[in-house]
């Protein structure tokens, strides 16, 4: 099979595309590098030779869409995204450009290509936004109420597909992702907590916790959605899933057992919260689990254990 993983030098998206080479499919990349590093990829460009490519394009370039057309690819990864809730309610219009878009975009080029299917990453905090807390972990049949201009601009992402599944016969599977962390996420970016607080632990400063540390989320680790890309390429036709573990974890409780394992003062030091954050977040994998067959496999002190070793090993 050739697949196109856009976001593919990402830290989920170059985690699908080792496990794609490794399944013996040719992947083509697209990611303007921006936020991924072509670094992620550099053993899988060593090992995998001319069955791994990468285009460095923006996906509000229209080279974007020749450039899947002509890959003819059987299936689209698309995991490229302005991923920061806080950017994009500080610039609505550039998310949107990013996100639906880029998206269509996407799913122009599939439509040219013949693709069979193409399968989104959507992001299931923000498109549910702050549900009612006697609902979690939420379920797909969960109202969509996002509540900033990130969470919108997935949700219409989500609505793309339908509209080019109904006029083009375009398939697609869409997964709503918790909050994924694990090896080769960016600590110095904004979407990690976990990527955060583990790279200022192992340099000795200080992390922060924004707001009342009391704000859980449903922490997933890397290898687990990944699965799910990998099993929604042959399942769940026209369904959206949620890719998480069902539990709620306190991001003072996640502090605690990071600094535990990593080493740390037992409090963090604290600030505002900031605008447009969730309260509580967890995702119901039930779906998930009938349909795709998936399942999290790895939890959390375990994946947190893992991403320590892999930022200490690799200097991050």
């Amino acid at each position: 099979m050739r697949a196109v993983v856009t976001g593919g030098a990402g830290f989920i998206g170059s985690t699908l595309v080792d496990r794609l080479l490794a399944d013996g499919h040719d992947v083509v990349v697209l990611d303007d590098l921006s936020t991924g590093s072509e670094a992620n990829l550099a053993d899988a460009r060593s090992s995998a030779g001319d069955r791994l490519r990468l285009e460095v394009v923006d996906l509000s370039e229209d080279r974007s869409i020749e450039l899947i057309a002509g890959a003819g690819a059987e299936v689209v990864y698309h995991l490229a995204a302005q991923v920061d809730v806080r950017a994009s309610v500080d610039d609505p219009l550039g998310d949107a450009e990013a996100n639906v878009l880029g998206t269509i975009r996407v799913l122009e080029g599939a439509r040219r290509a013949g693709t069979r299917k193409v399968v989104l990453a959507s992001s299931g905090g923000t498109l549910y936004g702050d549900a009612d807390p006697s609902l979690l972990p939420l379920d797909e049949s969960t109202a969509h109420r996002p509540e900033s201009p990130y969470g919108a601009s997935k949700l219409a992402a989500g609505a793309y597909l339908r509209v080019y599944e109904s006029l083009y016969g375009v398939r697609w599977t869409e997964l709503a992702l918790a909050n994924v962390y694990g090896p080769r996420q960016d600590a110095d970016g904004e979407a990690g907590v976990v990527a955060i607080f583990t790279g200022r632990l192992l340099a000795g400063e200080p992390c922060t916790v924004y707001g009342s540390g009391a704000q859980t989320r449903d922490f997933v680790y890397v290898d687990d959605v990944v699965d799910a890309f990998v099993a929604a390429a042959q399942r769940g036709d026209g369904l959206l899933f949620n890719i998480g573990t069902g539990v709620e974890t306190s991001v003072d409780g996640l502090y605690r057992s990071m600094a535990a394992l990593g080493g740390g003062p037992d409090e963090a030091l604290r600030a505002p919260a900031r605008t447009g954050e969730l309260e509580r977040s967890a995702l119901d994998p039930s779906l998930a689990s009938a349909e795709l067959d998936w399942r999290p496999r790895v939890g959390l002190d375990e994946g947190i254990r893992r991403t320590i070793d892999w930022f200490r090993a690799s200097g991050t």
